[in-house]
C-alpha cells in the first residue's frame, strides 16, 4: 500500500511539473537538402516537406506525430532517385487546424486536392506510403480517387469497420489501445493533456514502441511543439472522434465494400498490430500484399526506417504498376 501511494505521489508530482503549457520550441532542424512549402488546398492550408529528385512518392504520418517522423526514409528514398514529399495533412505538424474537416471524406478531398496544387496529378497516380491514422486517410483517398494512387502502401493499423465488433482487450492489447477510447471521448482529453503533452505522448511512445531509442529526445521536442500548438490537440482528438462515429463506421463499411483497384502491401510490426492489417483489408484490394518486420514497435518509421524502406522498395519492385 505504501509503495502505491508512493507511486502517487510520485506520478501527481510529475504532473505538477509539467502543469503549465509546453514551450513553444522552434521545428526540429531540416536537412539542408530538404525544402519546406506550405500549399493551399481544399480551403485549408497544407505544410509539407520535400526532398530529392525523380518520380514523386508521397508520405502520410501518423498520430500523434507530423512529417518528422518519416525524417530517415525521406533520405533514404531521395538517395534512391524519388522526389519524396512528407505531408501534415490538416491538424497535424505546421499545417493548419481548423474547428471542423476531420472526417475522412474530407481528409480523402485534402489529400486528393494536395496532389492537384502540388503538381504531382499525372496519368496512372503516384505511390504513396502512409502509417497509423494518415494510412486511415491514405485508405479513405484511395477508395474515392483511385486514379490518384499508383501503388499503396499501408502500415501499422487496422481499418475502422472492418471484420466483427473486438472483444475487451487483455491487458498487453490494452496498453496499446487504451488511447482509442479515450481521444473519442469530448472535452476530457483536453482537460486532462493540455500542459502536460510530454507526459501523454512520452508514455505512448515508451508504452507502443520496441526500439525506444530511436525515438531521441529531438523527436519527442518536435511531436511535443507541434502537440502543444493551438488547436492540435483537438484536431488529432476530432479524427478519432469523427472515425469512430456512427456515421463515420458506416463510411468505411461502405468503402471496404469496393476493393481497391491498386497494389497494396499493408505493413505491420511484430511488436504492433502484426497481420492485423493485411486481415482487416482482405477483400477490400484485389492485389493485396501484406509483410510484418520483427523487432519493430508501432512506430515504423521512427524505429525501424530501415527495415520499412526495404519493404516497400521491395513491394514497388515485386509488383510494378500493370500496363494495359
Amino acid at each position: 500500500m505504501r509503495g502505491h501511494r508512493t507511486f502517487l505521489i510520485a506520478l501527481a508530482g510529475m504532473l505538477c511539473l509539467t502543469g503549465s503549457a509546453e514551450a513553444q520550441t522552434a521545428p526540429a532542424p531540416k536537412p539542408s537538402a530538404f525544402e519546406s512549402h506550405v500549399v493551399a488546398a481544399n480551403g485549408t492550408r497544407l505544410h509539407y516537406v520535400v526532398a530529392g529528385r525523380g518520380e514523386p512518392v508521397l508520405l502520410l504520418p501518423g498520430w500523434p506525430e507530423d512529417w518528422y517522423a518519416w525524417r530517415h526514409i525521406i533520405a533514404d528514398l531521395a538517395a534512391t532517385g524519388r522526389r519524396v514529399y512528407a505531408l501534415d495533412p490538416r491538424g497535424f505538424g505546421d499545417s493548419a487546424k481548423p474547428a471542423s474537416g476531420y472526417d475522412m471524406d474530407t481528409a480523402a478531398a485534402d489529400l486528393h486536392a494536395f496532389i492537384g496544387a502540388a503538381g504531382l496529378a499525372r496519368a496512372g497516380g503516384i505511390d504513396i506510403v502512409a502509417h497509423d491514422l494518415g494510412a486511415w486517410i491514405a485508405y479513405a483517398h484511395a477508395s474515392a480517387y483511385p486514379g490518384d494512387v499508383r501503388r499503396l502502401v499501408l502500415s501499422e493499423v487496422t481499418i475502422p469497420g472492418a471484420g466483427p465488433p473486438k472483444p475487451i482487450p487483455d491487458d498487453a492489447t490494452n496498453v496499446k489501445t487504451w488511447h482509442f477510447g479515450f481521444n473519442r471521448l469530448n472535452g476530457l482529453p483536453e482537460a486532462l493533456v493540455s500542459g502536460r503533452e510530454r507526459v501523454y505522448l512520452t508514455w505512448l511512445f515508451e508504452n507502443k514502441s520496441v526500439r525506444h531509442d530511436r525515438i531521441d529526445r529531438q523527436a519527442v521536442d518536435e511531436y511535443v511543439r507541434a502537440f502543444a500548438a493551438a488547436g492540435a490537440a483537438t484536431a488529432g482528438f476530432n479524427y478519432y472522434r469523427q472515425t469512430f462515429s456512427d456515421a463515420g463506421l458506416k463510411r468505411m463499411r461502405e468503402r471496404l465494400a469496393y476493393p481497391l483497384p491498386m497494389p497494396v502491401l499493408a505493413i505491420g510490426a511484430s511488436g504492433g498490430v502484426g497481420t492485423g492489417l493485411e486481415d482487416s483489408l482482405k477483400g477490400a484490394a484485389r492485389d493485396l500484399h501484406g509483410v510484418v518486420l520483427p523487432g519493430c514497435g508501432h512506430y515504423l518509421p521512427d524505429e525501424c526506417p530501415a527495415e520499412m524502406t526495404a519493404a516497400v522498395r521491395t513491394f514497388w519492385t515485386q509488383y510494378p504498376v500493370r500496363t494495359q
